[in-house]
């Protein structure tokens, strides 16, 4: 009897002892899992910078319904839509041997085109219609006062969302961040201060806005004053200049280019602005183009240029590394697969109150943010810390029972197919993946397990 009672108790202490252990484990383990959260829910992880439907500060868009209202322009709606289309669908400026090529190609079949129609036209005349379709075609696009309205119409939501969202993902990730200087080469209608502005408030006391617009320039100070002439503009220390400061010693702690990239004549303008830009960054560079092939494609040649080009003179020694969107400094991926598609995100809006347009809005942009290794050093520990890597959601996530699909371009420069559960990466992961969406960054162990290639 007595052996059988002292039997009883040692099963019963090894399995107290068993269970405790167990039970330590696995709370060990979740806290493992869990650490990345930062105390966070889920649904507000450290990952997530998505937006919700954004809205126009009130004074700017009270200032930019004013100038409308006042502004004689006819057709504005679709004028801007117009202009918006072609604004989106452009390609790259060309060099000018190319351009001289297509201009002779494009009036060969415009004159074939023609013939076959109008027999019987005056050749004069159908000379003089193809040679003003072939500069139409071929022309770069200028603003004055009235078209720089009609540009407004059509572009200062839409890229007010794009660069806000873009600015975001600073704001979130790198919270002790507090710009005192901007610098916004090719300003526009002064997009990026306001975006900032939204971000950060007061604590930028300098932004400095570079356009070769004049009529541009006069009409985002009209917006900063509310479309009043002698009242003090709503954002303070703004100043506007047709050229960029010419001292390289001077840097800004935020330096950005919002749909300016397109506009320059050719791929040297191009890479010799984007060196320009970057030697005048004291913490981050911001750039965003159109969401199509075209802007995508760019941006990756500025990002290889920051990261690759050696410049003879250098008066900041602290390397570039990229910020946003690609959790990696290697080649795009994306550019290996065929066909190409780009790397771009969406960020809903609600465009300026005209008749005909839609109550809200898509802005498709594709962006990317270098800084200087400081930054980045500081969040790749903290990431090391957490015990798992980052990946960046570079399509809609797919939700399903149990189970979420996710496209990832991963830490190690490869895309891939998540397919993540509760199961397999943890309750923290899983649940992270069914709170996030495109362009959200999704937290992944550095070992993944179920992971397949995207090679489609």
């Amino acid at each position: 009897m007595a052996s059988t009672s002292f039997g009883a108790r040692v099963l019963c202490r090894r399995a107290v002892v068993k269970i405790t252990s167990r039970g330590t484990s696995a709370a060990a383990d979740a806290q493992s899992r869990g650490g990345f959260l930062r105390g966070e829910p889920h649904r507000r992880h450290p990952g997530v910078t998505n937006l919700k439907t954004l809205r126009l500060p009130d004074e700017l868009q009270t200032a930019a319904r004013a100038i409308i209202n006042r502004a004689p322009v006819t057709r504005l709606t679709d004028r801007s839509r117009s202009l918006a289309n072609f604004l989106w669908s452009r390609k790259r400026a060309v060099e000018d041997w190319t351009l001289r090529r297509k201009a002779v190609s494009l009036e060969r079949g415009l004159w074939e085109e023609a013939t076959e129609k109008a027999r019987d036209m005056d050749e004069q005349l159908l000379e003089e219609r193809i040679r003003k379709k072939v500069f139409s075609e071929l022309r770069k696009t200028t603003y004055d006062e009235e078209l720089a309205v009609v540009y407004m119409a059509a572009r200062l939501a839409g890229g007010y969302a794009a660069v806000r969202r873009a600015m975001n993902e600073i704001k979130k990730r790198d919270p002790s961040f507090a710009p005192k200087s901007l610098l916004d080469f090719g300003s526009g209608l002064g997009t990026v201060v306001w975006a900032s502005h939204s971000c950060w408030g007061d604590t930028l006391r300098e932004m400095v806005c570079v356009d070769s617009s004049g009529p541009m320039n006069v009409l985002a100070e009209r917006l900063l004053k509310g479309d009043e002439e002698r009242a003090a503009p709503h954002i303070k220390q703004v100043y506007f200049r047709q050229f960029l400061p010419v001292s390289p010693k001077v840097q800004f702690d935020l330096v950005a280019a919002a749909f300016t990239l397109s506009e320059l004549q050719n791929a040297k303008d191009r890479e010799e602005a984007v060196l320009t830009l970057w030697r005048k960054t004291g913490s981050y560079l911001v750039l965003v183009e159109n969401g199509t092939k075209e802007g995508h494609e760019m941006l990756m040649e500025a990002r290889d240029t920051v990261l690759k080009k050696r410049e003879q003179t250098v008066h900041d020694s602290r390397p570039a590394s990229v910020f946003a969107p690609c959790p990696h400094d290697l080649s795009c991926p994306k550019l290996a697969v065929e066909p190409t598609t780009p790397c771009n995100f969406q960020q809903m809006f609600h465009p300026l109150p005209l008749p005909g347009h839609k109550e809200r809005q898509t802005e498709k942009f594709s962006y990317v943010i270098l800084t200087r290794a400081e930054a980045a050093a500081g969040e790749a520990a903290a990431g090391e810390a957490d015990g798992v890597d980052w990946a960046r959601l570079i399509a809609p996530v797919q939700r399903r029972t149990r189970h979420v699909h996710c496209r990832a371009c991963c830490s190690d420069g490869q895309l891939q197919h998540l397919v993540v559960t509760a199961r397999k990466h943890s309750r923290d992961v899983y649940r992270c993946a069914r709170s996030s969406d495109w362009g959200d960054q999704l937290p992944t162990a550095p070992r993944a397990p179920d992971v397949q290639s995207d090679s489609e």
